[in-house]
C-alpha cells in the first residue's frame, strides 16, 4: 500500500502544466520558454540572439526581452489551447502593441464552430473624389488641411452563418473611400494604394471578430489595423492617434526652449523713439511685461489672453 502511495505521490508531482501561479508551473515553463528562444524558427522577438545584416556586416544581437516574450506567447496559446508555435508566428508586436496577423483572424473564425466558414462580398462603386483631413508638422506644431484625391472605390462585406440560430451575421462595411478618410490609405508604403481588396477583406475580417467573437482575439486588433494607425513625430516619436491614447498621456507639441541669458534692446539707427512724459519722482523703467499663465499665449501688448486654457488635446480635437 505504501508502494502505491509513493507511486501515486511521485506520478501527481511528474503531471505538471505550465503556468505562472506555481513554482513548478513557472519553472516548466521557462524551461518550455528556453526552447524555443534558442529556435531560429521563430519570429525575431522571441530569439535570444538573432544575426543582423548580411555577409562582412553581419553583426549577432542579443535579445534581452525573448525569453520574456517566448513566456507570455506560450500564456496565450494555454489560454486559447492553441499550438504555440502557431502563436508566435502570428502574433506581431508593432510599436509595442501586440496583434494578430489577418490570415490568422480568418483562421480563428473558421475553426471555432460557431459560424460557417467567413465569406467576403465585393462591390464596385466606381470612381470617386474623396477629401480628407491631412496632418502635418510646422514650427513642430501639428497642423491639419483639407485635400482631395480621386479614387477608384470598392465597398467589402464579411458574413457568415451562426450554426446555432443561423442568422446571417455581417460586419460594418469597410470601403476604399474610409480608408482616405481614415488616414489609412495615404501612408506612406500602404498596402491600400496597392492592393486594397484584400485589405478589405482583412479589415472586415477583424471588424467581424471584434464584435461577434472577441474572446477568439483576446481583445487584440491585426497586425494591419494597428500599423494603419500609428503616426510618427518629426522627432521619430511614435504616436497612437486615438482619442483614448492622447488622453492618457497628451502630446507635447510644444518646442523645447533652453535658458538663455536676456538680451539686451538696442536703439536702432532709423527708428525715432519719443519720450514719454513722466512725473517728477517717477522711475523711467517701463513696467516688467506679465507672463501668460501655462496654456494660454499672451496678447500683442504682453498682457494674458482672457479666457480658459487650452489643452494639447483641445487643440487637435477641437474640443
Amino acid at each position: 500500500m505504501s508502494q502505491e502511495m509513493t507511486l501515486a505521490q511521485v506520478r501527481q508531482k511528474t503531471d505538471v502544466e505550465v503556468g505562472f501561479f506555481s513554482s513548478a508551473s513557472f519553472e516548466l515553463m521557462q524551461r518550455v520558454a528556453k526552447v524555443f528562444a534558442s529556435s531560429n524558427i521563430v519570429p525575431t522577438q522571441y530569439r535570444s540572439e538573432y544575426t543582423k545584416g548580411t555577409g562582412r556586416s553581419a553583426q549577432i544581437i542579443q535579445n534581452p526581452n525573448a525569453l520574456a516574450n517566448c513566456i507570455i506567447a506560450i500564456g496565450i496559446a494555454q489560454r486559447m489551447r492553441a499550438d504555440i508555435l502557431m502563436v508566435m508566428q502570428n502574433l506581431y508586436i508593432v510599436e509595442g502593441r501586440p496583434s494578430w496577423s489577418s490570415v490568422w483572424i480568418i483562421s480563428a473564425i473558421n475553426l471555432c464552430g460557431r459560424f460557417s466558414p467567413l465569406k467576403f462580398e465585393m462591390r464596385h462603386l466606381g470612381e470617386k473624389e474623396i477629401s480628407y483631413e491631412e496632418t502635418y508638422w510646422e514650427d513642430d506644431k501639428k497642423q491639419r488641411r483639407v485635400k482631395k484625391t480621386i479614387i477608384d472605390d470598392y465597398e467589402c462585406v464579411a458574413w457568415a452563418t451562426e450554426k446555432q440560430t443561423g442568422d446571417r451575421l455581417e460586419s460594418i462595411k469597410v470601403s476604399v473611400g474610409m480608408a482616405v478618410k481614415e488616414g489609412w490609405y495615404q501612408k506612406t508604403g500602404s498596402k491600400w494604394q496597392t492592393m486594397p481588396e484584400l485589405m478589405l477583406r482583412y479589415r472586415c475580417a477583424s471588424f467581424f471578430g471584434k464584435v461577434y467573437a472577441p474572446e477568439l482575439l483576446m481583445g487584440l486588433s491585426s497586425a494591419e489595423e494597428v500599423a494603419d494607425t500609428i503616426e510618427i513625430t518629426p522627432d521619430g516619436e511614435i504616436l497612437g492617434v486615438t482619442t483614448e491614447a492622447l488622453r492618457r498621456q497628451p502630446i507635447d507639441v510644444t518646442p523645447a526652449t533652453t535658458e538663455t541669458e536676456p538680451q539686451q534692446i538696442t536703439q536702432s539707427a532709423d527708428v525715432e523713439i519719443t519720450p514719454t512724459a513722466t512725473g517728477e519722482g517717477e522711475d523711467d523703467t517701463p513696467a516688467p511685461v506679465e507672463a501668460a499663465p501655462p496654456g494660454q499665449q499672451a496678447a500683442p501688448d504682453g498682457t494674458p489672453a482672457k479666457g480658459p486654457p487650452t489643452t494639447d488635446e483641445e487643440s487637435l480635437f477641437g474640443e
